[in-house]
């Protein structure tokens, strides 16, 4: 019998057992889960496609079991967690895979993250090992990481390096015969992975997923996007984020069969590789439209676009789907859980104007007050080791409080209004940022918007609207107020600021970090 990780809220037996009797649990560890089973067919296919790399099913499994093998040895057993900061390509999917095989729990941080971060993340998990290139962006990250573990943690280094003792080079590991075992691997209820939180202010919560719901959560959101055998994912995104590691991301579209080519985020490669489906967030995707609109080769094999990560307003999919002619499938979801996909065979204007809807015939879903609540078989019941903050997110009968707020369309779709603490309130009277930043994207002058905001001593908040222009376009206040007064927008939302800008910050998973423009403003304005 498996003994409960200490910190883990476990889905409650009840629920639990209606998952497994509805085929969402099979049991079945994430590995086996992703690369199925020697004899299905698929040893001689590609799995993964890195620069001019190429890697089959067969080696892939080949080397997963190796790898797991060598881990073990090393000292890593069941339930170990394991801090991993790779880029994405063949090592970071193959350690990812061995760790599963093993039982042994990957902690996801992005390459993004510094020391700060990174010490959080091995104190709050108690890591025994850490998996990092040996430079990154540009600079000797092994001598930063190396002030941060204890002599006692295994570190894997990935890239060229004087290794100490007790450090492993990662390709060698990958790459070399061993003959070990792997020990006796996980089950269905096990965690999985720990993924990381969202938010934009403090540091972020863990979150842990299971064999079983992290299963469910590829399993549906393949079917939803067609993969099969012959379907090519690019992964330009992070593969450390959730939406392109499983949703369906590198590990769904392996889980059917397809090839993954983990290349960076350029329409060349597109091209080349002849990707047939890729994920990107609305300000990636506004790019290669941009681009293909300036003459760039189009990806004439790209058949499904996905967009998520932030909310894709109406004006900017329209864009999308004109310019690079192929399907577009808004998503919109959490590394907790739901998940929610406008569908393949919806109307053009139902996925123009909405999120989405949940993947599952399971997935509960309750809007209270506007907030979204949900739970169901791939939505966690409880963030790990965090008590406080799982009495302010998840009610008593097990809903997690998204912090979303949502309406529902007459299709049954999501239509995403924003975040609850992404609402600006002026004498009482409640603005949605989204709302602005929709119709200002309208504006055939204005490529980017974000909408904050801004401190104000008669109103108490006033609205400050951050504009990336398009092209040459000329800006002014005047401008788009009238234009948006123009499209019915009430006086009292009008932008009582406008700040042109040549682009908007990005947070590591690439949502407009609007921490960062509240921050500037009120540096500017003295709030």
């Amino acid at each position: 019998m498996t003994v409960p990780l200490e910190g883990h809220v476990p889905i409650p037996a009840d629920r639990a057992e209606h998952y497994r009797r509805a085929g969402h649990w099979t049991g079945l560890g994430l590995a086996d889960t992703v690369l199925g089973l020697p004899g299905d067919g698929r040893d001689g296919s590609v799995a993964l496609v890195d620069c001019d790399r190429r890697v089959t099913y067969g080696e892939l499994r080949t080397s997963t079991g190796r790898l797991a093998a060598r881990l073990h040895a090393l000292g890593l057993r069941h339930q170990d967690r394991v801090v991993v900061q790779l880029p994405n390509g063949v090592p970071f999917v193959t350690l990812i895979l061995a760790l599963w095989r093993l039982g042994s729990i990957p902690v996801l941080a992005l390459p993004a993250h510094g020391e700060h971060e990174l010490r959080y993340l091995l104190e709050m998990s108690d890591a025994s090992a850490l998996a990092v290139p040996a430079s990154l962006h540009r600079s000797d990250h092994l001598a930063v990481v190396r002030r941060l573990i204890p002599g006692r943690s295994l570190l894997l280094v990935q890239g060229e390096a004087d290794l100490r003792p007790g450090e492993v080079d990662l390709e060698a590991a990958i790459s070399a015969p061993w003959g070990g075992e792997a020990g006796e691997g996980p089950s269905g209820d096990d965690v999985a992975l720990l993924l990381l939180s969202g938010g934009t202010t403090g540091l972020p919560k863990l979150i842990p997923r299971t064999h079983d719901d992290y299963g469910c959560n590829l399993r549906v959101s393949a079917a939803l996007c067609g993969l099969h055998e012959g379907s090519v994912y690019l992964a330009s995104l992070p593969a450390a984020h959730n939406f392109a590691l499983g949703c369906p991301g590198v590990m769904g579209t392996l889980a059917r069969g397809g090839r993954v080519v983990l290349g960076p985020p350029a329409l060349d490669v597109m091209v080349r590789e002849r990707v047939t489906v890729t994920a990107a967030v609305p300000s990636l995707a506004a790019r290669w439209a941009e681009a293909v609109d300036a003459g760039v080769p189009r990806p004439r094999d790209l058949r499904l676009l996905q967009v998520g990560g932030a909310r894709l307003a109406p004006a900017a999919a329209r864009s999308l789907r004109i310019a690079l002619r192929c399907g577009l499938q808004q998503v919109y979801g959490m590394a907790e859980g739901l998940l929610c996909f406008t569908r393949l065979d919806d109307a053009e204007e139902v996925v123009e104007t909405t999120q989405g809807r949940p993947a599952s015939p399971d997935d509960e879903i309750r809007i209270v007050d506007g907030e979204l609540w949900v739970r169901g078989p791939y939505t966690i019941a409880g963030y790990f080791r965090a008590p406080d903050a799982n009495r302010a997110a998840f009610t008593e009968d097990g809903f997690y409080r998204t912090g979303d707020l949502v309406a529902r369309h007459p299709s049954g779709n999501l239509v995403v209004h924003g975040r609850i603490k992404d609402v600006i309130n002026r004498d009482g009277e409640k603005i949605a940022a989204a709302e602005v930043e929709d119709l200002a994207l309208g504006h055939e002058g204005v490529a980017q918007a974000a909408a904050v905001a801004m401190p104000d001593p008669a109103s108490g908040e006033a609205v400050c609207l951050y504009a990336v222009p398009r092209g040459r376009a000329v800006l002014t206040l005047e401008g788009i107020r009238s234009f948006l007064r123009a499209r019915g927008l009430a006086r009292y939302k009008l932008p009582d600021r406008l700040e042109v800008v040549a682009d908007l910050p990005l947070t590591a998973v690439g949502k407009v970090d609007k921490a960062r423009l509240r921050k500037r403003l009120a540096g500017m304005v003295g709030g």
